[in-house]
């Protein structure tokens, strides 16, 4: 009876994994860009005075700070290491529409995109293009004149969508 429960709430915990959402934002306009798994981790990207970024992660109740641009100490082997030619990689079709399902299964929850190339001809060689994707797309795409440049987007998914895109059910 004891394994039957254990396993039940393996079970669940395994499902409410699958089901949680994975959230990426990446907004310009208050400089926020995280990944996060709902409620279990989040990412997030921090600007620091010392270093120029640093990522701030939370797993759980735990958080963390790594500094990617941080040069990291190279330590000399005396070995010396045969160098074996690399294979020929092909693109296989087959692998590539497999990206494309995975591509597929995100959900764009928010796109704003405000744009100013500093150049009047190209901004309005731009115009009607936007205009289009607004119209046509439902899109929030903007030209402007006075030098803004702005990016919101929040793209989401799930885990269980990821992994239908590969086994193609």
């Amino acid at each position: 009876m004891i394994w039957l429960v254990i396993i039940l709430l393996l079970l669940s915990i395994l499902l409410c994994l699958l089901l949680v959402p994975i959230t990426m934002v990446i907004d310009t306009i208050n400089n926020t860009y995280y990944l996060e798994l709902k409620g279990l981790a989040k990412a997030s990207v921090i600007e620091d005075n010392i270093e120029v970024l640093k990522i701030k992660m939370r797993i759980l109740f735990f958080k963390s700070y790594m500094y990617p641009l941080k040069r990291m100490a190279i330590k000399k082997s005396k070995k010396t290491k045969v160098l074996k030619p690399k294979k020929e990689r092909f693109i296989n079709s087959k692998n590539l529409k497999r990206v494309l399902r995975v591509i597929k299964s995100f959900n764009i929850k928010k796109f704003y995109l405000n744009l100013d190339t500093g150049d009047y001809t190209a901004n309005a060689k731009l115009y009607p293009v936007f205009s289009f994707l607004n119209f046509y797309k439902a899109t929030n795409c903007n030209v402007n004149f006075v030098g803004e440049n702005n990016v919101q987007l929040i793209i989401q998914n799930r885990p269980v969508r990821i992994i239908k895109s590969f086994i193609n059910l």
